[in-house]
């Protein structure tokens, strides 16, 4: 069940404000994030969304906050390690870039509905990237296509290599149960010459192996996954905004009508100059937007009315809702066999947790009893793992060498591991 109003558009780091989203009330994400193309964005001036601008630039020191660093290393080892390697296989840069968008995409799988999907739109700066994240987080086999939305190149062509012209939108289902609404464009003249035959009433249609189509009853061309019949929005003066990286209101239209059916709820959490929350409107859906810059509700305002004739109600706020589902995290992975609620109080960092431990038991792992010159082999884990209910507290706490860690994994306590290890003979 949502926690917010319909027509609802939220200002601010988006991260707090899907963190205060119900679980599974969300039927659609359709969202266009920051790229990495390492350069700043500036709206048009004298445009609509004059004034508007982001900067698409990350690093490591300045962007990637401790706390998401704890959450996945405690959460989500895999989308730590997807992150550690787009670090050492590209830069600091991008995996500043790569974290950001994997602590908020689990929140966006988390408040999606198990019926629900996500189309995710990139380029190949970091698409490849995005989509080791996205397998890690909801599951390669939810993967259903890389969509290729291609437009015509202006100016002359580079120096080297051919025109970047596409984008790339990935989609994927939360669960194979989820809505997906065929899609079709026109005929052409060449498959509509194909009809060539008459019945007795004088319908064309037709025929393949006895079996009859009739023209006036083909819904048309399947859309494939590459999608050249759509333009840039800045080709049509009637749509152009300034904002810049406006998409097309049909290309959002043609996502929402494939994977929603009128009244569900679509979600942008990126929603710019709004064009996600236009096409929503336009087709009948319950709409929330997401947005830091300032600007966004002046624009949502403005086209809704010039777009789609609303000129009801839009509620403007940078109060995030309040939860009212249980309020767990979000945690994909985990399947809690027994959840605990945890203790009252300031929560440790695991830095504050791993000079704890130090100074208790000094620089000895605790599943095999070896000591170490150097902190740097020991690694932090739980007690008891976190799938059979353990807390992310100091008190379910424990320093383990590398090899012990690896052979706990989420199986083992700490006294089945000591187990464990007396019976392959790796205790000290």
């Amino acid at each position: 069940m949502t926690n917010w109003a319909n027509r609802t558009l939220y200002h601010g780091d988006n991260l707090p404000i899907l963190r205060a989203m119900n679980s599974e009330s969300v039927d659609l994400i359709a969202t266009d994030p920051p790229f990495n193309k390492g350069r700043d964005f500036h709206a048009t001036p004298d445009s609509l969304a004059a004034g508007a601008k982001f900067q698409d630039r990350w690093s490591w020191e300045q962007d990637v906050h401790q706390s998401w660093i704890d959450q996945l290393t405690d959460d989500w080892p895999r989308l730590t390690g997807a992150i550690e390697s787009v670090r050492t296989t590209h830069s600091d840069s991008m995996g500043a870039y790569i974290c950001f968008m994997a602590v908020r995409l689990l929140e966006m799988h988390r408040i999606l509905k198990d019926t629900g999907s996500i189309y995710l739109h990139c380029d190949p700066t970091a698409s490849h990237y995005l989509k080791a994240v996205m397998d890690a987080i909801f599951g390669w086999k939810q993967f259903m296509n890389e969509l290729i939305w291609c437009y015509p190149p202006k100016g002359r062509a580079p120096r080297f290599g051919f025109h970047k012209k596409h984008d790339v939108i990935f989609y994927y289902r939360k669960t194979l149960e989820g809505k997906f609404n065929h899609q079709y464009t026109s005929l052409n003249d060449y498959q509509i010459a194909k009809f060539s035959k008459k019945d007795e009433d004088g319908r064309s249609y037709k025929e393949f192996k006895g079996r009859r189509t009739y023209l006036d009853q083909s819904p048309g061309r399947p859309v494939p996954s590459w999608w050249a019949d759509i333009g840039q929005a800045a080709q049509s003066k009637k749509e152009f905004t300034g904002y810049p990286t406006q998409k097309p209101i049909v290309l959002l239209e043609r996502i929402i009508k494939a994977s929603s059916d009128e009244s569900d709820m679509v979600l942008d959490p990126f929603c710019g100059c709004a064009t996600t929350l236009v096409a929503a409107e336009n087709l009948q859906r319950q709409w929330v937007g997401i947005d830091i810059w300032k600007g966004a509700h002046e624009m949502v305002r403005k086209r809704m009315a010039d777009a789609t004739g609303f000129f009801g109600k839009v509620t403007f706020t940078d109060i995030p809702p309040v939860r009212t589902d249980d309020g767990e995290a979000s945690a994909p992975f985990l399947r809690v066999k027994q959840r605990v609620k945890e203790p009252e109080g300031p929560r440790w960092t695991r830095a504050q947790m791993y000079a704890h431990l130090l100074d208790q038991h000094g620089h000895r792992c605790m599943g095999c009893n070896r000591a170490f010159d150097d902190p740097r082999y020991l690694e932090l884990d739980h007690n008891t793992p976190r799938s059979d209910g353990g807390l992310n507290h100091i008190s379910n706490r424990v320093l383990l060498c590398g090899p012990c860690n690896k052979l706990k994994s989420n199986t083992y306590t700490l006294s089945g591991l000591q187990r464990e290890n007396r019976r392959r003979g790796y205790m000290q």
